[in-house]
């Protein structure tokens, strides 16, 4: 069990929960005027947030094991989910095993804190390694697509993803804001807020579509208003969670907001590509698991790197 609970935690925990209860409460107020099959899916849609909210913060205020267990977990399905949408070639499908078991050994270098392995094994090792797999298999058609193809999915949803993991066993300072729970739950909460941010912009004053080839509902409204709400949001939150000052929180919130929304671009083109509305239907309402932590595919990483670098320059 964790030895020390932030303080700023629990208040951030219970504004979600307040929100979570006022949109239910909103949209059973609507009942009556929506269709049935628009009522469905936001009963649906908040109905999964509610189970993803209780999952995830018992998780993080738990135990550091069970964070990291949950991270597999999802970061397994993501791959699955990645793997299911693609074509794999029949010559490569024994390398998938090698591909599943690093899954597990990449969360294990975070458990031990062996923050060089966790930097170059996939990046690094596993693409070597998937190299060596693929010319034993002596298949050649298709070489080329095939290891991109699954050399990004790992990359996404592994690696990507895993620095979720490393945060949340950063070196734990009592009596500072620098926990990695804390900065988990920021970079989870801003991403999605931006998310929901650039939806309800787009809805509300969006006409100017931004790139109508790989999403036809991205606006600059949104965008940019996904970016404003999301900076203001990072520096009101920023002094619970956070070590930032309010300028840094200003351009840590500017950042996610920015690179959010490509992340989801980015998982927006690959359904588009393989002419799909949602990259599964795993989360009632939401489509599937990449569906949900699109843009944390990019937001993650970032924060986590650039967390990084002010930490060893401001100490």
């Amino acid at each position: 069990m964790n030895a020390y609970f932030p303080p700023g935690l629990l208040p951030v925990l219970a504004g979600n929960f307040s929100v979570l209860v006022i949109a239910t409460g909103i949209i059973r107020g609507l009942r009556n005027h929506l269709s049935n099959m628009g009522y469905t899916e936001l009963v649906q849609r908040v109905r999964s947030w509610w189970i993803i909210f209780g999952i995830f913060t018992f998780a993080i205020v738990t135990d550091k094991v069970l964070f990291l267990l949950l991270m597999t977990l999802i970061s397994y399905l993501a791959f699955k989910e990645f793997v299911s949408m693609v074509p794999v070639r029949r010559a490569d499908r024994k390398l998938l095993l090698l591909l599943y078991l690093s899954i597990p050994i990449q969360y294990t270098w975070i458990w031990f804190q062996w923050y060089g392995m966790f930097l170059v094994f996939i990046p690094v090792v596993l693409f070597l390694l998937l190299q060596v797999g693929m010319i034993l298999g002596r298949e050649t058609r298709g070489y080329l697509r095939a290891g991109a193809t699954l050399y990004w999915g790992m990359m996404i949803s592994v690696f990507s993803l895993s620095h979720l993991g490393y945060l949340m066993v950063l070196p734990q300072e009592q009596g500072t804001h620098a926990y990695g729970a804390c900065l988990v739950i920021y970079i989870v909460l801003l991403t999605q807020i931006n998310d929901v941010a650039q939806y309800l912009w787009g809805k509300t004053l969006g006409h100017t579509k931004i790139i109508p080839e790989i999403s036809p509902n991205k606006t600059w409204a949104g965008f940019l208003g996904g970016i404003f709400t999301t900076s203001a949001i990072s520096m009101v939150i920023s002094p619970a969670l956070t070590p930032f000052g309010t300028i840094t929180a200003l351009i840590a919130g500017l950042l996610i907001g920015i690179t959010g929304f490509f992340g989801d671009l980015s998982i927006s083109a690959i359904k588009r590509e393989l002419c799909m509305k949602n990259t599964g239907d795993l989360i009632p309402g939401h489509g599937g698991i990449l569906d949900r932590v699109d843009s944390l595919t990019f937001t993650a990483p970032l924060f986590f790197h650039c967390f990084y670098l002010y930490t060893f320059i401001s100490g």
